[in-house]
């Protein structure tokens, strides 16, 4: 990145207590480091004319040889899965969350202006699997909000980073529903009630309820979703009844 203090925030919560405890490893490379010219640049104008301005190989090609030396007699034989943030990358989901998770070592390259010189990747790609990542469909001014957003998804996921396991299991996109709505004290709030179920003591009828709660509001906000869970799931008659009542036709 040509911004290191863009990702001071991986210093706090929760990511950053996992880097105390030494739970995961994060390092942040200054991409004008690996620049040779008294004005530090790492752009130019694009090749065939038009706007903007591209961010020119050599330093990206220096700073990639420099990730893999550091990183080769740390991790012998191992070889990181370089993450490109880009509008016209994958989408990333909690399945690639889950994937990255698995993986020992992953990098970033934090795109800015119009985009990395093409030819950074394809030499990358010799040497190491290279994949574009996108939030989604709209453009930011860099990678760096990006990496965020995938480091924290990703770094959640690792043993031992979020305290409480099980807080992982009915988190909206697990399963491909979204998460139930969630209450706690006092019992009543400007009129309204936290619901009856909730305080029965009865876990199989609060598990229940939370079970409908998530169908419904996947249904309701996200029927992509519902498509993907009826793909792996045979629905019982109830949550037929359930999705039909918040407008479902499949």
């Amino acid at each position: 990145t040509i911004f290191p203090e863009y990702l001071a925030p991986l210093e706090l919560s929760l990511i950053g207590k996992a880097r105390r405890s030494g739970l995961v490893e994060l390092a942040v490379h200054d991409l004008r480091d690996f620049t040779h010219d008294r004005h530090r640049t790492v752009d130019d104008a694009p090749a065939g004319g038009g706007a903007g301005m591209v961010m020119r190989p050599e330093p990206w090609g220096e700073a990639i040889d420099h990730v893999l030396a550091a990183g080769a007699g740390e991790r012998p034989g191992v070889v990181p899965t370089l993450l490109v943030p880009s509008p016209s990358g994958r989408r990333f989901d909690q399945a690639m969350a889950h994937e990255l998770a698995g993986l020992d070592w992953l990098a970033f390259a934090c795109g800015r202006y119009e985009g990395i010189d093409e030819r950074v990747l394809d030499d990358a790609a010799e040497r190491l699997p290279v994949r574009a990542v996108s939030l989604g469909d709209y453009v930011l001014n860099g990678g760096e909000v990006a990496a965020l957003a995938v480091i924290e998804a990703v770094v959640r996921l690792l043993p031992g980073v979020v305290g409480n396991a099980e807080s992982l299991v009915e988190e909206s996109h697990e399963g491909h529903l979204l998460e139930y709505p969630v209450y706690t004290r006092p019992a009543s709030w400007r009129g309204r009630e936290v619901p009856e179920v909730l305080s029965s003591g009865h876990h199989a009828n609060v598990a229940a309820w939370r079970h409908e709660q998530r169908l419904r509001r996947t249904a309701r906000r996200r029927p992509d979703l519902i498509a993907a869970w009826l793909a792996e799931h045979e629905p019982t008659p109830r949550e037929r009844e359930l999705l039909a009542e918040e407008g479902w036709v499949g």
